[in-house]
């Protein structure tokens, strides 16, 4: 982190033969503990990390306007669209109730069509019977029982 000039400080070599330069006892025996020097707070490390004394850095980039670009949706062209938000809400609402209105006789008409043809009754089916007793009188596929 910071210059240490001649003739201040101590050496630390390793048995690997790494070797360490201290500007004081504190900064050593933290090393030597093996503490993590971007949690202490005044180390070089930890103010890089934590974005500290930074000031010249502070402008800020100025984000781009957005614009707007109107395209047509699909089924509409974009003349359409502008038309139809030109309307008077009177005309639309009227447009939207006809609207409404031919779809419920649609439909009226769709359900008198098709009257429910009467349904013949079923009668028992080949496989509907029971399932076979064992003796004892209890079924054969259940498993377990009472205790």
């Amino acid at each position: 982190g910071h210059k240490i000039y001649p003739g201040h400080g101590s050496r630390y070599i390793k048995s690997d033969g790494k070797s360490f330069t201290f500007l004081s006892k504190k900064s050593k025996r933290l090393h030597l503990t093996k503490r993590n020097p971007r949690k202490i707070c005044w180390t070089v490390l930890y103010r890089r990390k934590h974005k500290k004394g930074q000031v010249e850095e502070i402008t800020k980039k100025k984000s781009r306007k957005t614009q707007r670009f109107e395209k047509a949706v699909a089924g509409a062209t974009i003349n359409e669209i502008m038309a139809k938000r030109n309307q008077k809400p009177e005309v639309r609402k009227a447009q939207r109730e006809q609207a409404i209105r031919a779809y419920k006789e649609k439909q009226k008409a769709k359900v008198s069509v098709k009257k429910p043809a009467p349904q013949p009754t079923k009668s028992k089916a080949k496989g509907g019977k029971a399932p076979k007793q064992a003796a004892g009188g209890k079924t054969t596929g259940r498993v377990g029982g009472k205790r």
